[in-house]
């Protein structure tokens, strides 16, 4: 596994696709970051609520090649026959994209500098704020990588991960315009439902249990449809 995640990590930045990805992540927070200063705004869980949104767009390109090219370039029967068992290498490569994205959150940290210079802001939202961010991109993760599983095109699998995003995203909002039952599970499947907690201080165990439990779905997925492939084949 841990070859795995080596191998990925070093890919990402072998090629543009990290680099680019982590600049027009940093470019589009700053513009937030900014906008929401000059606004008097000295906080930055705000900043973190807006980058959300672009997550859904970010991500899915991070997670698109990891699992398609292998298919496309023939190489997928040659790694699920290497001596470390399928869900070492979905894990792997699931830990390399997020490794990724830890290194893109990990530079808004320079904002913090700027805020504390400004004022003084509350840390505990601060760390809620940057809890949830982690655990919902990572969710994003779970979703691309298995996007990209069902496929051998990158842009299908990149296009699948944005729009399955989009549809859990709207899913906490759709159920707003519901009532009884069905008001009640799109609530429970809606991933932002319990993004609030966080952005106030409050670490939810169960929320925390709830995210931890979306990654560990879709993560199986993505080991099952792997498996049906290469039984498929005989």
């Amino acid at each position: 596994m841990f070859a795995i995640f080596k191998r990925e990590f070093k890919a990402y930045f072998y090629s543009p696709i990290a680099y680019v990805l982590i600049g027009l992540f940093i470019l589009i927070s700053s513009i937030f970051f900014l906008s929401n200063l000059y606004g008097g705004y000295a906080e930055f869980n705000s900043n973190l609520s807006q980058m959300n949104f672009v997550l859904l767009f970010i991500l899915p390109i991070l997670t698109m090649k990891l699992l398609s090219e292998e298919r496309k370039n023939g190489t997928e029967v040659l790694l699920v026959t290497a001596p470390v068992n399928i869900t070492g290498i979905v894990v792997g490569k699931y830990l390399a994209a997020v490794a990724v994205f830890l290194v893109m959150t990990a530079l808004t940290s320079v904002y913090q500098f700027i805020l504390f210079g400004f004022g003084n802001p509350a840390v505990a939202q601060l760390i809620g704020g940057y809890v949830a961010f982690i655990l919902l991109g990572c969710c994003f993760i779970a979703v691309g990588l298995f996007a990209s599983s069902l496929t051998e095109s990158q842009i299908i699998a990149a296009v699948t991960g944005i729009i399955s995003l989009l549809v859990m995203w709207l899913m906490g909002y759709i159920s707003s315009f519901t009532t009884g039952i069905v008001s009640k599970v799109l609530s429970w499947f809606s991933i932002l439902e319990r993004y609030d907690d966080f952005n106030i201080g409050i670490l939810n165990f169960g929320s925390i249990i709830y995210y931890l439990s979306f990654i560990f779905v879709f993560l199986f997925l993505t080991v099952r449809v792997i498996e049906k492939r290469r039984w498929s084949r005989g």
